[in-house]
């Protein structure tokens, strides 16, 4: 049996006044004469060595973590908005770090591109088949304070959080989200259900509060075994995100690699409501890194462009798919921007 989170937060009840405002209004973050609106993309930059069967031959050293995120939003990112990267990074690569991130045309403010003294995050990705692999890290750069979050929520129209490390917002954080925030947000929890082991390697775990967690942003994205994490592999495993509805959340979707997704949604006045979505046609295999977060910017994005759900998740499933045949994401930066499909709010 995964240990516990030995540093999760005792759970606190939210303060109602952002939280109960309804989902929908969140979206009209208003205009900025002359200026687009601001997505905060947080998370981890993290130079990946992949080894998968699908990949003959050396392995595959290439930029991973929130750049695959930041793949996604540069190729269908809606009209009118900028990338507002909220991402640390280690001094023995900030040179080669920032101007990777700054080389992506819809970033602009940068204020949140901070260098600090750790040695940044390095991953190796080891798959034992298309999908199972062992993951080990080293270095590891801190996460965001509580007063680091409160200084740069009111810079952000939107917030995407996408847990890569696990460490990038401690649970004090992410309140300050669902109490202070009036943007949308949506957070992939991923690396909040991983321990680490004294030799780096990550091991599942049990998130303690993970209901809270959860019910800290509007949307929160979680593959198969991470739900069975976040529901404790409970029979009814849909009365843990119930649980979560409490708070700020109105979807959690889990992703189910070429299954497609299944969607857990609030429904006023009765209890969630739950539908399955296919995956989208594409290769029947590839190497999966990066495609859940792919999946979830390119969900993210639908959202903000005011789309309708069933249609934000058929794009997303589609340009995840899209990823499945890229080496890293300075790769999934040109695929998906050339080849990768195209919604109709996609500038490209």
């Amino acid at each position: 049996m995964p240990p516990p989170d030995p540093t999760a937060a005792t759970a606190a009840r939210p303060d109602p006044d952002v939280r109960t405002r309804p989902a929908s209004s969140r979206y009209d973050c208003g205009e900025r004469p002359g200026a687009p609106k601001r997505l905060g993309v947080l998370g981890t930059l993290v130079r990946d060595t992949i080894m998968h069967p699908a990949r003959l031959g050396a392995p595959v050293r290439a930029w991973g973590g929130i750049g695959y995120a930041l793949a996604a939003f540069e190729a269908v990112l809606p009209a009118g908005w900028s990338i507002v990267p909220v991402v640390k990074i280690g001094a023995d690569i900030h040179a080669s770090g920032t101007s990777f991130i700054r080389s992506f045309t819809r970033v602009g403010d940068t204020r949140f591109l901070r260098i600090v003294p750790e040695a940044n995050n390095r991953v190796e990705l080891i798959y034992s088949n298309d999908s199972d692999r062992l993951e080990v890290l080293s270095g590891g750069v801190p996460g965001w304070t509580v007063r680091e979050v409160k200084e740069l929520l009111p810079g952000l129209d939107a917030l995407y959080v996408n847990f890569i490390s696990g460490m990038e917002l401690t649970l004090a954080g992410a309140r300050r989200v669902r109490d202070e925030f009036a943007g949308p947000s949506h957070a992939d929890l991923h690396s909040l259900f991983l321990g680490i082991e004294s030799d780096g390697r990550r091991v599942p775990r049990y998130l303690r509060c993970s209901e809270e967690w959860a019910g800290c942003f509007d949307t929160v994205q979680m593959n198969e075994d991470e739900f069975a994490m976040f529901s404790r592999d409970a029979t009814h495993a849909v009365r843990a995100a119930a649980s979560a509805f409490e708070g700020r959340a109105r979807m959690i979707v889990v992703t189910r690699g070429n299954r497609g997704v299944k969607v857990i949604a609030a429904a006023r006045d009765r209890g969630p409501v739950v539908w399955e979505v296919p995956a989208a046609p594409g290769p029947a295999s590839g190497d999966p890194t990066g495609c859940g977060d792919v999946w979830g910017a390119a969900f993210f994005s639908g959202l903000l462009a005011r789309a309708d759900r069933s249609t934000a998740i058929s794009h997303a499933q589609a340009l995840a798919s899209c990823n499945l045949c890229c080496q890293g994401a300075d790769e999934a930066r040109e695929h998906l921007t050339r080849e990768g499909p195209r919604p109709p709010w996609s500038l490209h």
